[in-house]
């Protein structure tokens, strides 16, 4: 088998793909008997950030904590909590950093109200420079005008 060739390609497809499911294989699959238990579980689990990993939801990590924090989400599923009382529970134990979606207070206010106003700061300079630059151009174009009038 030749480098290049096709087989050899398929070979090394092969080797990549599976090196890249590896993290697939090590999240435990939970499973609720409920299909609306099952869908607020899928639900929750996205919605709440690994505290090791701190860029992947609980779902979608493969480490230990990943594991324990899905298992508590599954308990209190089962005991009954609604999801908002959940997100309380895990929030008041681990921060509101759990939360991917972090609650509107004074203390997160920074993170909503940023976008906002990098936002209006990025208008107010475009505003500025295309002004700035159509002043210009008028002042370059009335002193042609002067120019070609003498």
């Amino acid at each position: 088998m030749r480098i290049g060739s096709p087989r050899w390609l398929a070979v090394l497809w092969s080797l990549l793909l599976g090196l890249s499911m590896t993290s697939v294989f090590a999240i435990d699959p939970i499973e609720l008997a409920d299909p609306a238990l099952q869908e607020r579980y899928r639900s929750l689990t996205h919605e709440l950030r690994c505290m090791q990993c701190q860029n992947q939801s609980i779902a979608d990590s493969p480490v230990g904590l990943a594991g324990d924090l899905r298992r508590e989400v599954r308990e209190l599923l089962e005991a009954g909590k609604t999801d908002a009382e959940i997100r309380d529970h895990l929030s008041a134990r681990y921060g509101d950093f759990i939360l991917f979606r972090p609650r509107w207070s004074w203390r997160t206010a920074w993170l909503w109200l940023t976008p906002a106003l990098l936002l209006a700061l990025g208008l107010f300079v475009a505003v500025r420079i295309v002004r700035q630059r159509a002043a210009m151009v008028d002042q370059a174009d009335d002193n042609d005008n002067e120019g070609a009038g003498r």
